[in-house]
């Protein structure tokens, strides 16, 4: 049994990596599998659908498979790590797709690794089910990720907060090459193995880089930009990664570990979801300032290949980093522009943007719920008494909308061409956290349908969905879940 892998990265020195033989569990079985992800991936969805427990719960790997764990360090919570490493993941190998992209094929959860730092390298099924559901969310939403093929069940239980069921995942993804990666080496003074990455970086992911007059500073440059527009998408849905550490930022530009994240429902900027973050160091509002103290830290590690002078690389490198903020704003404004319906830029468009999240955050005010149903409002003005509903009475919503439709005059576009528009830029359905976590608490428990249900809703998040309205709603009082768990 053959898939066809490549195998790019382990064909890369010793230090990069340790070659691990997978733990074998005792009963593995599909609980979900993504045909769609295997076709892309230029494989036979109905043979794989045959293997896949076995496969992807590493019992029986493809002979062409070649596991291993991947070296890197990180800054935790700002603290640094000098060894972190893929404690219970094995990258088997790549493949590249029908599309000619190449893509990473990792397990998480299939046994101890050198990296495993006192773990037991295993994974439990629920976080392994909401990083399945999100991530394929994510995609559905249009925002770069990483992406799920399979859980598999073990039959085998791990011990977190209690005893839970284990599980595989098979995880699909540009390259899982992280900030954390260079980190482990310029940590180890090893200056060869830098270059040496930065050379694979370049040819796997930003090739034009290689023309520049200084390769090491233009992927900075394409590093920043792309985290730039990834940011921008999560903070234009509501989306709070939860663990920003440098390890958890990939150099592709891909969302990536999908632990305690979450959604905002009610519109907050200061909304932390993460059990662990006590301080607010990823809330919805921190994450560009945090993406651009993670980017300050790759940069660090380039500056031996930037320049021989490290004052000279130090400002080139800095320079590069300074318009981060700038190149975001300007992202994420365009964004908002769009949430609220303008296909023009004007004067006074982002003090009108900056008095409709103010007024949000005042009525606590839905996040989603508000630009869908604006989307609507926009296109039939009698129906403002639903939006007024999110707003609790406050008179500033009249006052904003006033504004707004006086400056939707100044546009081109019909009531029916700004609707479209509209519904293009804002989804009808989210992971809200309520729902993935019933549909969780059922798969535990044997009832995968929820799971599937949920699942479905969300490959098709801009559409109206009549038929699943329910799941447009917020969580009641007693359905809120304010806390997410990372799962390790």
């Amino acid at each position: 049994m053959r898939l066809g892998f490549q195998h790019s990265y382990s064909a890369l020195p010793g230090q990069f990596y340790a070659r691990v033989v997978p733990t074998a569990v005792a009963d593995p079985k599909v609980v979900v599998f993504n045909a769609r992800l295997a076709d892309e991936l230029g494989l036979d969805p109905g043979f794989l659908a045959s293997e896949a427990a076995l496969m992807f719960s590493a019992n029986r790997l493809p002979e062409d498979a070649d596991p291993i764990a991947m070296a890197y360090a990180g800054h935790q919570f700002g603290v640094f790590v000098p060894s972190l490493g893929d404690g219970r993941a094995l990258l088997l190998g790549e493949l590249r797709g029908r599309d000619g992209r190449v893509r990473d094929v990792q397990l998480k959860g299939a046994g101890l690794t050198p990296f495993s730092r006192n773990g037991d390298g295993r994974a439990a099924l629920g976080p392994m089910l909401r990083e399945y559901l999100i991530s394929e969310a994510m995609h559905a939403l249009g925002v770069p990720t990483s992406r799920s093929l399979a859980v598999v069940t073990t039959g085998e239980t791990v011990y977190r907060r209690g005893a839970l069921a284990g599980a595989v995942l098979t995880r699909v993804a540009a390259s899982h090459i992280r900030v954390g990666t260079f980190q482990y080496f310029s940590a180890r003074g090893d200056g060869a193995a830098l270059r040496q990455l930065l050379e694979y970086v370049i040819a796997r992911h930003y090739p034009s880089a290689r023309e520049s007059a200084v390769p090491a500073l233009a992927v900075l440059q394409e590093v920043a930009h792309r985290q730039a527009r990834l940011i921008a998408d999560w903070m234009r849905l509501g989306f709070i990664h939860g663990v920003m550490n440098t390890d958890n930022m990939a150099v592709s530009g891909e969302t990536l570990d999908y632990g305690p994240c979450a959604f905002m429902d009610e519109y907050d900027p200061r909304t932390v979801f993460s059990s662990i973050d006590h301080g607010g160091r990823y809330a919805y509002a921190n994450q560009p300032a945090i993406a651009q103290w993670n980017l300050a830290r790759f940069a660090e590690t380039l500056l031996p290949l930037i320049d021989c002078d490290t004052d000279k690389a130090v400002a080139m490198a800095s320079a590069a980093l300074e318009s981060f903020i700038a190149q975001f704003d300007t992202l994420f404004l365009t964004a908002l522009t769009a949430k609220v319906g303008l296909c023009t830029e004007m004067e006074g468009d982002v003090e009108l943007i900056r008095q409709l999240l103010a007024t949000m955050q005042r009525s606590r005010a839905d996040l989603t719920l508000t630009f869908r149903r604006l989307a609507t409002v926009a296109e039939h003005p009698a129906e403002v008494a639903s939006l007024r509903q999110l707003f609790h009475g406050d008179a500033g919503l009249d006052e904003w909308l006033s504004q707004w439709r006086q400056r939707l005059t100044r546009d081109p576009q019909t009531a029916a061409e700004r609707a479209r528009s509209m519904r293009a830029a804002n989804p009808a359905f989210i992971p809200r956290n309520h729902r993935v976590q019933a549909a969780l608490d059922a798969a535990e428990g044997g009832d995968y349908q929820p799971f599937e249900k949920l699942l479905a809703i969300l490959q098709r998040p801009y559409d109206d969905q009549p038929e699943f309205s329910e799941y447009l709603r917020p969580p009641q009082p007693a359905e809120r879940v304010l806390q997410t768990f990372c799962g390790t």
